[in-house]
């Protein structure tokens, strides 16, 4: 039976919880379960290190892995994630698109759709009137990736 007691070491238990929910992460996305497999595996070494009581344990590990969770996602996320051109087009919201100003690069025409840009971007354009490229418009709604604009 010490072979039992060996594999019931609270850091053994640790690390192996730590295994089991990063390959959840895998499972599940969303880059949220490695922080508390990373929590585990804090657990592990602090045990290794001195003996921590279960409710200590529990506190360690919560702790770290919300701290983690909070102070680190963000950032690793970035790491992961792609990246935007342009900064400020990447927290609009789709109805913040109205009522906001763009201007024309390429001529529109009520039969012939133009390009605008709008935040850095260039978007395809249609509007009820002819617009002359350098034109300021406004967007009055946004379908798929064509801005319907008036001039101002």
């Amino acid at each position: 039976m010490d072979w039992l007691k060996d594999f019931l070491r609270p850091e053994l238990i640790w690390f192996v919880v730590g295994l089991v929910l990063l390959v959840a992460e895998f499972i599940v996305p969303g880059l949220i379960i490695a922080f508390f497999a990373v929590g585990a595996w804090i657990v592990a070494v602090v045990c290794l290190i001195t003996p921590l009581s279960l409710n200590a344990q529990l506190g360690v590990f919560i702790v770290s892995s919300v701290v983690l969770l909070v102070g680190v996602r963000r950032w690793v996320k970035g790491l992961f994630g792609g990246f935007a051109t342009d900064k400020q087009n990447a927290n609009i919201d789709l109805d913040e698109y109205i009522g906001q100003r763009a201007i024309v690069t390429s001529e529109i025409t009520p039969k012939l759709a133009g390009r605008v840009e709008f935040h850095g971007t260039h978007w395809t354009a249609q509007a009820d009137e002819e617009i002359a490229v350098g034109a300021v418009v406004e967007i009055m709604q946004k379908s798929s990736a064509t801005l319907k604009v008036k001039r101002i």
